[in-house]
């Protein structure tokens, strides 16, 4: 969700690529339901791990900041950044991955992350530059 809203408030104004412990092949539906009622496509979005971005040529030294979502993926952010200058920041996001009964309380935990995510990125970065829709 982060790396969808980031490209789509801030467009080419940053390089953004999003990235984890571990790779998931595809997007939680909910992530994507979620993420549609506010403009931002991720239904071809796929995340991807620290270890792919390394093995794809992904250089995380010629990063400025990276934004830990989870404590697990701070700590490997902090491991593989620390002989770079660059900035880590953790933004502590509960995962609302198996919260809730049915479908509506669902997707209302993860409207709660994603209003939580935006929140962040607007102190963080200011308001969106890119005209929304």
């Amino acid at each position: 969700m982060a790396e969808g809203m980031m490209k789509k408030f801030y467009g080419h104004r940053a390089y953004v690529q999003s990235a984890g412990v571990r790779n998931d092949m595809e997007i939680d539906g909910f992530a994507i339901a979620a993420c549609q009622e506010i403009g931002v496509e991720l239904s071809r979005h796929r995340t991807r791990s620290f270890d792919e971005m390394r093995a794809w040529g992904d250089d995380l030294g010629q990063f400025d900041l990276v934004v830990a979502l989870t404590p697990a993926s701070q700590r490997q952010a902090l491991e593989m950044t620390r002989s770079y200058h660059l900035d880590v920041e953790y933004w502590p996001i509960m995962d609302p991955a198996g919260l809730g009964e049915g479908r509506e309380a669902r997707l209302a935990h993860y409207r709660q992350v994603r209003d939580h995510i935006r929140q962040r990125m607007l102190t963080r970065f200011g308001p969106p530059t890119e005209p929304q829709d």
